[in-house]
């Protein structure tokens, strides 16, 4: 007896040619979106490198980082020095002013590794949306993949519903059930691949947003850092400024004292065979003069020997000097120690003239102090410098070293013989002898040579 099939044949036919055609259609969609397992694992593989590059670049600014703290601190100290100096008495305004210009150079390269570090930052930036865009595509294309799976768990719902005695006795020959099998048994594996890739996605996507998280992390660290730096260097650029008005404040004065004198020895000096016979006079007015105070040491130090061999206590002059000095007077230093060209003074030490102390300006009577402990050895006219009055005080404070004031107002605040404590007011700025101007002429004579006595406060 022949059985003959239903009419729904055809029906079935129909859906398998369906079927089919979404089978070929799906085929390059599965292509296209899932790639080569191995593709999506190298991409992961690219955005750790990325990341670990991102890493070694945050680490190698943390050094740089460190490396401009110590400068900081480093042009901290040489502005507290520079402060120091410009708020001390008579400031070496040629010393400060080498100070601030190479404080200058060092915050310019300051700002300079601190620009450097802001590009670098900036590009660290632009790295880490580089990876971040990654982290979106990656995460697009995971939502197409579930899509997909869905849709593709849906069909093989839709074709369970389908027998598989159907499918083969709607196929036209027996290649043809065999073609149909085959297709449904490798939708089950490009299903199941799909899965399998969504749960690498997933795991590789996890772990790529958490490496963001931790980069993005550092990134505000380090920027957290480099402000603060950017603080520490306006605050220093503050400060420099504030170094140069102060400097440039204390050059104009000790500048407008020094004219003031170099008008005055201008005209002293129009007549240049008097200039030369008053500055051989006064050259061999002060040799007397020196004569007469190592005359006088000697003395005493022959006193001294002899009160010391019989047992007396004697508190004269002693053999050395075991103090430091301190400043006579605060001012202006309109003139340092050393060579000039100030015609007025004789030759030394290869200068065709040469300032054997400091000149300080101050108001007009300001006291003068003693720059160090010791014995009173001379008061009165110093004829090295020229007309009556010219006013000097001489202290000994060992056998071997004097302080000398000159220009001094003819007062007696101090003796001869007498001995005074060092800040001791021994006198008031004058403006006698041969000067342009009120001001203090100090010396400071070591073993017969007048030496500069900023060597010794």
């Amino acid at each position: 007896m022949h059985i003959r099939l239903p009419d729904a044949q055809p029906a079935r036919a129909a859906r398998g040619a369906r079927l089919r055609l979404g089978f070929l259609l799906l085929v390059p969609l599965l292509a296209g979106v899932l790639g080569p397992p191995s593709a999506a694992a190298d991409d992961l593989s690219v955005a750790v490198a990325q990341r670990k590059a991102i890493a070694a670049k945050i680490q190698a600014q943390r050094r740089q980082v460190a490396q401009l703290s110590a400068s900081q601190e480093r042009v901290a100290a040489a502005i507290a020095s520079a402060r120091k100096k410009l708020n001390g008495i008579n400031a070496n305004l040629s010393e400060v002013q080498q100070d601030v210009a190479t404080l200058r150079a060092n915050i310019s390269l300051v700002r300079a590794s601190f620009g450097n570090l802001v590009d670098q930052l900036a590009q660290i930036d632009r790295q880490l949306g580089v990876l971040q865009a990654e982290e979106r595509r990656r995460q697009a294309a995971l939502v197409e993949r579930k899509e997909l799976l869905a849709e593709r768990v849906r069909q093989a719902y839709a074709t369970d519903r389908v027998t598989l005695l159907e499918t083969l006795l709607s196929a036209d020959s027996f290649t043809d059930a065999l073609a149909q099998v085959g297709y449904l048994l490798d939708v089950g594996l490009q299903d199941e691949a799909l899965a399998r890739q969504i749960v690498e996605d997933i795991r590789g996507l996890s772990a790529l947003h958490q490496e963001i998280l931790g980069t993005r992390a550092e990134t505000e660290v380090l920027r957290d850092e480099i402000a603060a730096r950017k603080v520490t260097l306006d605050g220093q650029l503050v400060e420099l400024k504030d170094a140069e008005a102060r400097l440039s404040d204390f050059r104009k004065k000790a500048a407008a004292a020094l004219a003031d004198e170099r008008a005055e020895y201008t005209r002293l000096a129009e007549n240049k065979q008097a200039l030369a016979a008053a500055i051989a006079k006064s050259s061999a007015a002060r040799e007397s003069l020196t004569d007469r105070i190592d005359s006088i040491v000697a003395r005493k130090k022959k006193e001294r020997e002899a009160l010391a061999a019989s047992g007396a206590d004697f508190g004269s002059i002693p053999s050395r000097y075991s103090g430091t000095l301190i400043w006579p007077m605060g001012g202006y230093v309109s003139q340092e120690y050393g060579c000039t060209d100030f015609a007025w003074y004789p030759p030394r030490g290869g200068c065709a003239h040469f300032h054997s102390g400091i000149d300080i300006v101050a108001p007009y009577g300001t006291p003068v102090r003693a720059a160090g402990s010791g014995e009173v050895l001379y008061v009165g006219w110093n004829y090295a410098d020229g007309y009556d009055p010219a006013w000097i005080v001489v202290i000994a404070h060992a056998d071997n070293m004097q302080t000398w004031y000159a220009h001094l107002q003819p007062t007696y605040p101090v003796r001869t013989g007498q001995w005074v404590l060092q800040g001791q007011i021994i006198g008031y700025e004058g403006n006698t002898g041969r000067s342009t101007g009120a001001h203090l002429h100090w010396m400071v004579r070591v073993d017969g040579e007048f030496l500069n006595p900023r060597l010794f406060v």
